[in-house]
């Protein structure tokens, strides 16, 4: 009998406008030492090339993820499974992954695996995640929400995944478009038990993040 040695994480990207979401948890887990295995849903490549100017191809994967994470470092450890490849690995409960991390999340992809649609890959995988109790979270970018897409986020809940609204905290004393994003990546993180250091953690003092972003700039200065 072999032994097991690579368990990754799935990350699926839908098409929902939040791209940098995506690329700021695949950063985080491969700085972590995880191994990651990717889904881009056909959607997806549109809005990656909408809001980066990058576009995602099969056949170029490696290439395009690294323009798209800005970095080429830890891609060793991902491996790329197309949308329509309904014969890859994740696609069994008998591959071992560790769960899925679907972010960003279209209200169709919430209602795709809320139903075990299985229309594509990504959808097929969150199933599968769910069916073997695995940890799956499902991170939704859509305001506002409507009755239909809360029962499905409801159903979700109830069939034990993690929904986990796109929705960045301010306490953290993120200032820039990065950190806010870094924050929601963070607690997509947070909800599977990875560690990572996106943002800064309520410790119970108010106006801790603030002061302690005041005095990184003052610290700037003074070294400048």
């Amino acid at each position: 009998m072999g032994t097991v040695k690579r368990q990754p994480w799935v990350v699926g990207v839908s098409g929902a406008s939040g791209t940098p979401y995506a690329a700021s948890v695949i950063r985080a887990l491969l700085a972590a030492g995880e191994a990651v295995d990717l889904i881009v849903s056909r959607a997806a490549r549109l809005t990656i090339l909408d809001e980066t100017g990058i576009s995602f191809r099969d056949a170029h994967w490696r290439t395009d993820l690294a323009a798209w994470l800005g970095t080429d470092e830890g891609l060793d450890d991902v491996r790329y499974w197309p949308a329509g490849d309904f014969a890859a690995g994740p696609s069994s409960g008998s591959y071992p992954a560790k769960g899925m991390l679907v972010v960003p999340a279209t209200t169709g992809a919430v209602a795709g695996i809320a139903l075990g649609l299985s229309k594509d890959l990504l959808q097929r995988v969150a199933s599968v995640t769910l069916k073997e109790r695995r940890p799956l979270v499902v991170c939704v970018r859509e305001t506002p929400l409507n009755g239909v897409t809360l029962k499905h986020l409801v159903e979700l809940d109830a069939q034990g995944a993690v929904v986990l609204p796109a929705s960045p905290g301010f306490y953290a004393g993120g200032s820039t478009v990065r950190e806010l994003v870094d924050f929601v990546a963070g607690r997509v993180l947070d909800a599977v038990g990875v560690p990572h250091s996106l943002y800064l953690r309520w410790e119970g003092e108010l106006g801790a993040a603030a002061r302690r972003a005041d005095g990184g700039a003052a610290s700037t200065a003074e070294g400048e």
